[in-house]
């Protein structure tokens, strides 16, 4: 049976025994290959706030690791506006998500910013 990348390696069993979802989804936060994508989701859902709905219309987060903040424009002028507004981005991120987590904003031009989220 194929499996999916972030499932290749679980050890726990299958069971026919009712489990309360919260606790499917507390497991699931608790495993790396989760828990790593909740700040970047939590900065696409927010991302008007974080950049103003104009500059949030032509660009998207992309990746969150190691505290570098991919962001996607559509155009190398959005791209240059990122750029320029990268340490108040990078702020108002980190205000979003807690603090301590997003050193710097690398920014990268592609038509449709929000694909691959």
């Amino acid at each position: 049976m194929p499996h999916s990348k972030g499932f290749r390696h679980r050890k726990d069993e299958r069971t026919l025994h009712e489990t309360p979802i919260g606790e499917v989804v507390d497991g699931l936060l608790r495993e790396k290959t989760f828990a790593r994508g909740m700040p970047i989701g939590q900065l696409a859902a927010g991302w008007a706030e974080v950049v103003g709905p104009r500059l949030a219309a032509e660009s998207a987060p992309v990746s969150l690791e190691g505290g570098v903040l991919v962001v996607a424009a559509t155009t190398g002028p959005w791209g240059a506006q990122v750029r320029f507004l990268a340490d108040r981005i990078r702020v108002r991120a980190e205000e979003a998500l807690g603090g301590g987590t997003v050193a710097t904003v690398r920014v990268v031009v592609r038509p449709e910013p929000r694909k691959g989220l």
